[in-house]
């Protein structure tokens, strides 16, 4: 069974433990099966490249690796990084909201 993931693509996140604690950062993608997510300028690694068509002078590229989502926490509009839940709305839509002021995160 597969765990439930509070992160989606566009969130803010923080880090919460690990090399990167404290850094925030706009999440890219996310791997649900590996559960990971990729996030903004956290976890950036090296990359060598050889020279080829694309890139003829080849080199070391800074790039972004996935993070485990058990170290990021969503951060709400007010800027507190937070747990999250899931309600229903006026409408009946389900919508999800933060833990720690309540309000809607969009």
């Amino acid at each position: 069974m597969q765990a439930k993931l509070h992160i989606k693509k566009g969130d803010t996140v923080k880090v919460i433990a690990g090399n990167e604690k404290g850094s925030q950062g706009k999440v890219l993608e996310v791997y649900p099966e590996k559960l990971r997510a990729l996030v903004e300028g956290v976890n950036m690694v090296s990359k060598h490249t050889k020279p080829n068509a694309a890139n003829p002078q080849g080199g070391i590229l800074k790039k972004e690796a996935p993070i485990h989502i058990s170290n990021l926490m969503v951060v709400d509009g007010k800027g507190n990084a937070t747990r999250i839940g899931r309600k229903r709305d006026e409408k009946g839509k389900l919508v999800r909201y933060s833990k720690k002021t309540g309000e809607v995160i969009k």
